[in-house]
C-alpha cells in the first residue's frame, strides 16, 4: 500500500476530479496516476506535491510538514470526527423541540442507520470493516467510493480481511496483515482469494489446471499446494489490495 497514493486518490475523489482529469492537470499519463493511487508505483515527493498542488492542496503541503507526514494522518478520521460532533450538536437542538415519541423513534433509528453525516457522504466515503479468521469486527478503514463503487465492487460487498497466520508469507502477507475483499463467484487464476475452508475461511492463490480443478497454493517456509474440484471450492471473494504495518 502507498500512503501518498491514498492520499493523492482522497484528495481527486473529495473534490470530484476524475483522474483523467488530474493526470491532464499536472502533466502525467492517467495510466500512471492510477498506478500510484494504486500503490503499484513509486512516487518522488516532488512529483507527488506537484499532483497535490495541481488539485489546489496546498496549505497541507508546505515544508513545515513532510509528504509522509502528511499522508500519515490525512485519511479523513478528522473529518469523521467533526461531524459527529455536529450530529451530537444538530440532535441537542432537536431534542429540544420533538416530542418524546418522535425523539424515542428517532433516536432507534439512528442506532440503526448510523451518523446522518456519513450517510449525506456516502457516494464519497465509506466504513469500510475489517474482520478477523472468524469473522469478528476488529477495526475499520475509510475508504473513498468513485462512481458508488469501491474497486468496482459495491461499497456494501467490500470487507478487509486480517491474516491470521504466515500461511502466505511467500506471497508478502504476513499475520496481521490486511487484505481488501471484493466479491467473486468463480475463481481466478492467478489471484489471491478467500475460501472457505473446513478451519474457517482462508487465504490461497488459485491456479487453474481445468475447467474442474484448482491448485490450492499457500507459502510459509515452502510452497505447498492442494487440489480441489471446482465444484467443491467455496468462495468468500478475490483480495485486490494488501495493507501492512511497518
Amino acid at each position: 500500500m502507498s500512503r501518498l497514493g491514498d492520499l493523492i486518490k482522497l484528495e481527486r475523489t473529495r473534490r470530484g476530479l476524475s483522474a483523467k482529469q488530474v493526470a491532464k492537470k499536472c502533466g502525467v499519463a492517467e495510466k500512471y496516476l492510477l498506478d500510484v493511487e494504486q500503490g503499484t508505483r513509486i512516487i518522488a515527493d516532488d512529483q507527488a506535491r506537484r499532483i497535490l498542488k495541481s488539485m489546489g492542496m496546498q496549505q497541507q503541503t508546505e515544508a513545515d510538514f513532510s509528504l509522509d507526514d502528511i499522508a500519515a494522518t490525512v485519511d479523513l478520521q478528522s473529518a469523521s470526527d467533526e461531524m459527529t460532533r455536529a450530529q451530537a450538536t444538530l440532535r441537542k437542538k432537536a431534542d429540544k423541540v420533538r416530542p418524546d415519541a418522535e425523539k424515542a423513534a428517532s433516536t432507534q433509528e439512528e442506532g440503526v442507520s448510523g451518523s446522518i453525516w456519513l450517510d449525506a457522504l456516502a457516494n464519497v466515503l465509506k466504513r469500510v470493516p475489517v474482520y478477523n479468521a472468524v469473522m469478528k469486527e476488529v477495526g475499520h478503514r475509510l475508504l473513498p467510493v468513485e462512481n458508488g463503487k469501491i474497486e468496482g465492487a459495491s461499497p456494501e460487498k467490500v470487507f478487509y480481511f486480517m491474516a491470521p497466520d504466515d500461511d502466505m508469507r511467500g506471497f508478502r502477507v504476513t499475520r496481521g496483515d490486511v487484505v481488501l475483499v471484493v466479491p467473486a463467484a468463480a475463481p481466478v487464476d492467478g489471484a489471491m482469494m478467500l475460501i472457505q475452508a473446513p478451519q474457517g475461511r482462508v487465504l490461497r492463490v488459485i491456479k487453474r489446471l481445468d475447467n474442474f480443478k484448482v491448485l490450492l497454493q499457500r507459502y510459509d517456509a515452502a510452497c505447498e499446494s492442494e487440489i480441489m474440484a471446482v465444484d467443491e471450492l467455496h468462495i468468500v471473494g478475490r483480495c485486490v489490495r494488501l495493507e501492512a504495518e511497518l
